[in-house]
């Protein structure tokens, strides 16, 4: 009874579980940055790693992977981002 009394005297408080429910992820640059290297500039690197993946997915038995070539996307990915990603932090 004392706990409906002060209902009515004393509101509930709902701001801060609506401002949990509106905050939003933050964007992370050097993903959006990285993914357009990617798109853009490493095209090379990317398709050799393509052609990798496809070959080995084509054979049933083989020690082949496609580590150097995954290495060396990464490598350009990683080259072209650092440019621009320390622009972006805070």
């Amino acid at each position: 009874m004392a706990a409906e009394k002060m209902e009515k005297i004393v509101p509930k408080l709902k701001a801060e579980e609506e401002e949990e429910e509106e905050e939003e992820e933050p964007i992370d640059m050097a993903v959006i940055i990285k993914e357009k290297c990617g798109e853009e500039h490493c095209t090379k690197y990317k398709d050799r790693l393509d052609e990798c993946n496809q070959r080995v997915k084509s054979k049933n038995e083989t020690t082949e992977t496609c580590f150097e070539e995954i290495l060396d996307f990464y490598h350009c990915v990683d080259h072209c981002a650092s440019k621009d990603i320390f622009k972006h932090m805070k």
